[in-house]
């Protein structure tokens, strides 16, 4: 494998149009594949769900991997959230209660969907979130498990990588690491000595710097820290964008993406490089993982793009050679035995 493209397929609040959006992929994956076929193409499961999941029937063939006698209905909004008392908003809908059986039929109804596109990875959004009802991480171990098993049968190498974000360092069950990999957010400060500029800190926020947690893999292998890569994340606007302390996690007012590409191109291919290096010397677990395509949240920018401008794609940043030059320094650099 020589690339993981993240988050390729990238449908939050996937019930809307999930079915619409499936016969999208299905045009254009063969197109990605054909163009790189040792790819691994990520789909991902997020930890929300709207009362528009109960549009979509669940097939014969979900009740039947679980065991369950085949009912003819759709999947049920109430059974998927968690229960009164419980719950957790994430804007207009609700985050999912892993615990819970007809979540599981949900996520592995999404997850064998994007298997039988050609996807090989899948990310599951904010684990962590998800398993308030599951704190010994059996119920994700099951769900887990019937996905891969899926992926054996059915995936185009008959595997399936999966993630998640993992601030607490990952999922465990029984010394079993669940994922294949950690992933998180880069947790961006703001310095405050340099308007709009922003640096990395160990300790700053929940990073996951020194916590990804080891153990023995699915693969079967084991290690002390499991490798994860960070990512410029997006999740919105601050109601101040463009000023400093708003609070959070927000980066003078922006998500992370969304205040990269605020800044100019030297200065992003410069950052870019910065961060490179300050998480491969921070932590040798960690990995920068590269922007391409991302959603922004701004009145003047809706989507980060990182080619070059092209007919394809005019509206690109530019920042493709910075990116290029960094992969490229880093194949450079001695193997370490």
């Amino acid at each position: 494998m020589r690339e993981h493209l993240g988050r390729a397929l990238c449908l939050w609040g996937a019930e809307n149009n999930f079915l619409a959006n499936i016969e999208r992929a299905r045009q254009r994956v063969p197109k990605a594949i054909a163009a790189d076929p040792e790819m691994v193409l990520e789909a991902c499961v997020f930890e929300t769900v709207s009362p528009r999941v109960e549009r979509l029937a669940v097939p014969d063939w979900v009740f039947a991997a679980f065991g369950q006698p085949v009912e003819q209905r759709n999947f049920i909004y109430t059974n998927i959230i968690y229960p009164v008392g419980q719950r957790r908003a994430m804007g207009n809908a609700q985050v999912p209660d892993v615990s819970r059986l007809e979540t599981q039929l949900w996520f592995y109804y999404q997850a064998a969907m994007y298997i039988d596109l050609g996807f090989e990875g899948i990310h599951f959004g904010q684990v962590e979130i998800m398993n308030r009802n599951d704190r010994d991480n059996a119920q994700w171990d099951h769900l887990l498990t019937l996905v891969r098993s899926y992926a054996a049968k059915h995936a185009r190498r008959h595997m399936v990588l999966c993630n998640g974000h993992t601030p607490s360092g990952g999922l465990v069950h029984d010394g079993r690491l669940l994922l294949d990999f950690h992933a998180f957010p880069l947790r961006i400060k703001e310095n405050p000595d340099k308007p709009l500029d922003a640096m990395l800190e160990l300790g700053f926020s929940d990073g996951i710097y020194n916590k990804s947690k080891g153990g023995v893999t699915f693969s079967g292998w084991k290690c002390e820290h499991l490798p994860y890569p960070v990512e410029l994340d997006n999740w919105g606007m601050s109601r101040t964008p463009g000023q400093a302390k708003a609070g959070g996690i927000w980066v003078w007012g922006y998500d992370e993406i969304t205040w990269f590409v605020h800044q100019s191109k030297p200065y992003r291919a410069d950052w870019l490089k910065y961060a490179w290096d300050w998480v491969r010397n921070t932590d040798p677990n960690g990995y920068l993982q590269m922007p391409g395509s991302c959603t922004a949240s701004s009145p003047d920018i809706h989507w980060y793009f990182g080619n070059n401008p092209s007919p394809a794609v005019p509206n690109g940043f530019g920042d493709e050679d910075a990116i290029r030059a960094l992969w490229a320094a880093d194949a450079a650099k001695p193997m370490l035995n």
